[in-house]
């Protein structure tokens, strides 16, 4: 193996990152799972928060859901990192021609094939760990994903939807966090995973626009291509029809759970308007009138989209359940 590049930053990572400040030796192993850019493993970790806290609206919160999320940060943390290290293994002839990815540690030299399969193993390890501290049916679905993971870095070479392939894999935390807390799976929850399906395909294709002309160069595929100068209404699109089928699976939640008039008022007219759906229209309009250099500044303020659906299904659940922390104490 090569010794590490001095002084070389791969272009997306925050140059001021500790990943980009760490010891030589273990820099390119943290880099393959891409420690140095967080807004990954958050937009893993925050669809099974999402499931957590909308299961919440009608089982209410339990001191184990701290538990749920734990293992969920924990998880996502090291399957995001895997699952990365997997895709730079299969893409390391296309990164080689990509000018944001060419420095990656496999295009790079900083790590061998056989190095980059060791450190797959070892995340992979820690996410088996996370797996057995799940209830049995959650592992199942747990399991359920590995096909979706497996299959996903040969989509952009096959489909001008490899976005809709990464939303099935990235949500599906909500569907284990789910199941983790309630024990099966119900129709609300397979609808929000539907909804933030359409979320993940708006946001990634939105990543997408910074490799538009690379990608077109090589042959890979991606919906920001399929889109052409139609890309910003097809990210208004994905995202409208990520708010409408959020808030069917929110409204059927409540019909099943008999909710009081109050919850729709709270959750409706503040919350989704001056949550989530603002926050998707605000970056469809942004990447309309500014252009697609906000596409990276953009993609990463999803990270509040999340929380604003985390704090919409909590707030659900005190109006119903009162006290969020009253089953801590």
């Amino acid at each position: 193996m090569s010794e590490p590049l001095e002084n070389t930053t791969i272009k997306d990572s925050d140059k001021g990152h500790w990943v980009n400040r760490s010891p030589g030796a273990i820099q390119p192993y943290l880099q393959l799972s891409r420690l140095d850019r967080p807004i990954g493993y958050w937009l893993l970790t925050l669809p099974g928060w999402i499931g957590l806290s909308f299961a919440a609206i009608s089982h209410g919160f339990a001191v184990s859901d701290l538990k749920w999320a734990a293992l969920i940060l924990i998880g996502a943390i090291a399957m995001r990192g895997a699952g990365c290290t997997y895709n730079d293994i299969v893409d390391q002839d296309l990164d080689k021609q990509v000018e944001r990815t060419a420095l990656r540690p496999l295009p790079a030299g900083t790590v061998t094939n056989k190095q980059a399969w060791f450190w797959l193993g070892m995340q992979c390890l820690i996410g088996l760990m996370v797996l057995v501290c799940l209830p049995r049916f959650a592992q199942i679905i747990a399991l359920c994903s590995l096909p979706l993971v497996a299959a996903y870095p040969f989509m952009k070479r096959i489909t001008w939807w490899p976005q809709a392939w990464l939303g099935l894999t990235f949500n599906w935390a909500i569907l284990v966090a789910y199941a983790a807390k309630t024990g099966d799976i119900s129709l609300p929850a397979l609808i929000l995973y539907v909804g933030l399906i359409f979320w993940t395909i708006g946001y990634d294709t939105i990543y997408a626009c910074q490799d538009i002309e690379d990608d077109a160069v090589i042959g890979v595929k991606s919906t920001a291509r399929r889109f052409g100068d139609k890309v910003v209404t097809g990210i208004a699109i994905a995202y409208s029809l990520s708010f409408l089928f959020v808030f069917a699976a929110f409204m059927t939640s409540l019909i099943t759970t008999n909710i009081a008039a109050i919850v729709f008022f709270w959750a409706f007219f503040i919350f989704f308007p001056l949550g989530y759906g603002w926050h998707l229209k605000w970056q469809t309009q942004t990447l309309k009138t500014k252009g697609e250099e906000t596409a990276l500044m953009l993609f990463k303020s999803n990270f509040w989209a999340g929380l604003s659906l985390i704090a919409g299904f909590s707030l659900a659940s005190y109006t119903l359940h009162g006290n969020i922390f009253k089953s801590f104490l």
